[in-house]
């Protein structure tokens, strides 16, 4: 990854939060909360699960850039959106959350050296080394990703009142 990648992947990912913010606003609860089947999430649920992630993102590129060796402790996301309550939190309050932890992972993002980009963590879920650089990619995509979902929920919902 050059530097202009570099720049051009932080932009993109620091547009997350807004676009999300834009996909959920003015929903209601009833679409918030729409499900296509038991198994599948729901808007709020996807929303709680952008806010986690985004500090198991930040946890992780912290290990990758200062720790010796580390390892990447794996998580089961299905457990995580079951166990942590997203259903009990408002949705402006995990975009705010999401927001928050995001801009908090740029900044960091933004003073490291393409040399860090290297750095690495051992992933067991994948048995590799997963890289500063991969994760990067990764912010962007993943938030598109699940706007896209979003966006597909709520054309659902709307057929199902």
């Amino acid at each position: 990854m050059t530097d202009q990648e570099l720049k051009q992947a932080l932009a993109a990912a620091e547009k997350g939060p807004q676009k999300l913010a834009a996909a959920v606003s003015g929903l209601s609860d009833q679409t918030l909360r729409y499900k296509p089947s038991p198994a599948k999430w729901c808007i709020l649920e996807i929303i709680g699960h952008l806010a986690d992630v985004e500090l198991v993102y930040g946890h992780r590129l912290r290990q990758m850039l200062a720790d010796k060796k580390p390892v990447i402790a794996p998580i089961d996301q299905d457990d995580w959106a079951r166990h942590l309550g997203y259903l009990e939190a408002s949705p402006a309050e995990l975009v705010a959350q999401y927001g928050l932890n995001r801009h908090h992972n740029l900044r960091l993002l933004k003073r490291i050296d393409l040399e860090d980009l290297k750095k690495s963590a051992y992933h067991p879920e994948r048995r590799a080394e997963v890289t500063v650089e991969e994760l990067v990619a990764r912010l962007a995509q993943h938030d598109a990703n699940h706007i896209a979902q979003i966006a597909r929920l709520k054309q659902q919902a709307s057929a199902h009142p």
